[in-house]
């Protein structure tokens, strides 16, 4: 049987030719002379071929350890290293990707109508072995998409994967490239797609060399809250990242990015390039997905070639209802919380082109009714939203079980696509914290950093409690933050979610496509109540009271999907909602 590989071609980087020898290809516009030093082999001078770009051919195969050697000496790893040999400041290594033989290569992905997004951090799973265990029990459940936080090379033992320098490296922490090709061909062999997180708005703290050598890669007007902005105004830089997008698309068969934070890529021109050199290049029939996290609500992305954004503004609001928490930003949702909800599902996102007071009065979004309710990713707890908590505590930790439960309820029937964050399934009660590995001064101002990040929460400011804010550098930190495998499953928490996304799977996925907002009713605090015409014209309802007092609602009626205590349907129909409730209706098409 005919072996079947895939490989990306790239224009930085190490490639494997024919000949048995490896092309390297280097862009350093601040050097006048490179070298390339393969393990091994005596130094090769590199080739300048013009636009600061160097170029070498060296005899060696694939596990060649390597480094650029630069004209004062410095030895620094490729930034389009493949895999490295340990970490990020050590050889990169040349990498093969014909040696993965891939078992369900005819895989096409799936709609995105049908996605039903599950998060996770793969070193809490015990890297990509781990995970792959791990497909069977998701699909079992209903997931359809496992979204990996990133895994692009990071310094030290653990971290997030947002302190990122390699992007084209899985770090090897989690394990070695064919073995992230295996857990992706098992995922296709589930019939679960694969999404991977991407960070394309900085690069980490430790072990980034670019600067060594390609300082033109940076920005010296505009900075980042992570550092230095990526400067894409440059060709060499825009093709830097489009090509990593394809990279993962193409040679690992992700079926889709998740591109964070992307308000703090300047030039928001290039994403719309990228993504639409994402469509041209893949093959045809193949679904491919490509999901932002915008701060700025900036919707026109979502008419192009981008599926869907990640509803900061849904999640917010919800969190404020089921907590009464008003700190932060959530400051922006707790008036009229049952009115912004309402907003939420009907058009998307709550603040089009509002003034916020958490921003003093700054504006922020744009109109976003016209867009599908499948435009946006609807979560109740995500990395950020606990990771970046004091104490990483879960709403599990916080809101009583029949609440939480109703709210999850409208989560999973709602037409918008849902996202799960690892344990919540199981209402899993073990912290999710930030972690980091870095050490020296560098570990002291990520200490600082997070004192000063809840110094505006009650109960942090100065000498309120920020000293005993866990450690990020800690290895105890991390290994808290590890799921207790199997502690909660059969539950009624899994239950649920089980039966929920069954519901969803029969009930709603085959008439999403199409599908639109009839508006939505508020009744303050806490009660709303959604319609969708879904795409074979029946008429999906939500009613849902995320308060504990009795409401008085508008009628409904339809045929039963879900109630989340018995009678509740009846009593909506009737004009009432108990608290702690949510029931979801059907009227079928006339």
């Amino acid at each position: 049987m005919k072996k079947q590989q895939f490989m990306q071609d790239l224009s930085y980087g190490a490639s494997p030719l024919l000949s048995g020898a490896a092309r390297f290809r280097f862009w350093a516009p601040a050097q006048t002379h490179v070298s390339v030093e393969v393990e091994g082999v005596a130094p090769v001078p590199m080739r300048a071929i013009g636009d600061g770009w160097f170029e070498a051919e060296v005899s060696c195969g694939p596990g060649a350890q390597y480094f650029y050697r630069l004209g004062n000496g410095l030895a620094v790893p490729d930034p389009a290293s493949r895999a490295q040999a340990d970490d990020v400041h050590g050889p990169s290594l040349v990498i093969d990707p014909h040696t993965y033989d891939w078992r369900h290569a005819g895989w096409a992905g799936r709609p995105w109508h049908e996605t039903v997004l599950y998060e996770l951090h793969v070193g809490a799973f015990g890297g990509f072995a781990g995970v792959q265990a791990a497909l069977p029990i998701l699909a079992d459940l209903g997931v359809t998409a496992v979204e990996l936080m990133p895994i692009h090379d990071f310094p030290g033992m653990r971290n997030w994967g947002y302190d990122g320098v390699l992007p084209y490296a899985p770090d090897s922490r989690y394990g070695t490239p064919d073995e992230l090709k295996a857990l992706i061909d098992s995922a296709h062999g589930l019939g679960l797609m694969m999404f991977l997180d991407v960070v394309y708005n900085h690069f980490g703290p430790d072990g980034n060399y670019l600067s060594a050598y390609a300082p033109q890669f940076f920005r010296d007007d505009i900075a980042t809250p992570w550092g230095a902005a990526i400067d894409f105004r440059r060709p060499e830089v825009r093709r830097y990242f489009t090509e990593n997008a394809l990279y993962w698309l193409n040679e690992y068969r992700f079926d889709g990015l998740r591109f964070d934070a992307v308000h703090a890529i300047s030039e928001a021109d290039w994403l719309d390039e990228m993504a639409a050199e994402v469509r041209r290049s893949v093959e045809p029939g193949r679904h491919v997905h490509l999901v932002l996290e915008h701060d700025g609500n900036v919707a026109d992305h979502l008419r192009r070639d981008f599926d869907a954004q990640w509803n900061d503004d849904a999640h917010h609001v919800l969190h404020a209802l089921l907590t009464g928490e008003k700190d932060g930003y959530y400051a922006d949702y707790a008036d009229k919380p049952a009115g912004r909800l309402a907003r939420a599902l009907a058009e998307g996102f709550v603040y089009q082109g509002d003034p916020s007071a958490y921003r003093n009065g700054e504006t922020r979004g744009t109109p976003s009714s016209d867009l599908p309710p499948t435009s946006f990713v609807l979560f109740l707890q995500n990395h950020d939203q606990i990771g970046n908590r004091p104490f990483g505590d879960r709403l599990t930790e916080r809101v009583e079980p029949d609440l939480l439960e109703a709210a999850i309820a409208l989560q999973l029937l709602c037409p918008h696509v849902p996202m799960i964050f690892m344990g919540e399934e199981d209402a899993a009660t073990s912290p999710f914290l930030y972690f980091t590995d870095h050490a020296g001064d560098l570990a002291e101002a990520v200490r600082e950093g997070r004192r000063r990040e809840f110094a505006g929460f009650k109960g942090f400011a100065p000498g309120e409690g920020t000293s005993s804010i866990p450690d990020p550098n800690e290895p105890a930190t991390f290994e808290r933050s590890r799921l207790v495998p199997d502690a909660e499953r059969g539950t009624g928490r899994h239950r649920l979610y089980r039966e929920l996304l069954g519901i969803r799977r029969e009930w709603l996925v085959p008439r999403l496509e199409g599908a639109g907002s009839l508006g939505a009713s508020s009744v303050e605090p806490s009660t709303v109540v959604a319609r969708w015409r879904l795409g074979d014209g029946a008429t999906l309802v939500l009613a849902s009271n995320l308060g504990r007092e009795l409401a008085q609602i508008e009628r409904v009626n339809g045929d039963l999907l879900y109630e989340s205590r018995p009678g509740a349907a009846d009593a909506a129909r009737g004009g009432r909602i108990s608290g702690a409730t949510t029931v979801a209706l059907m009227v079928p098409a006339s």
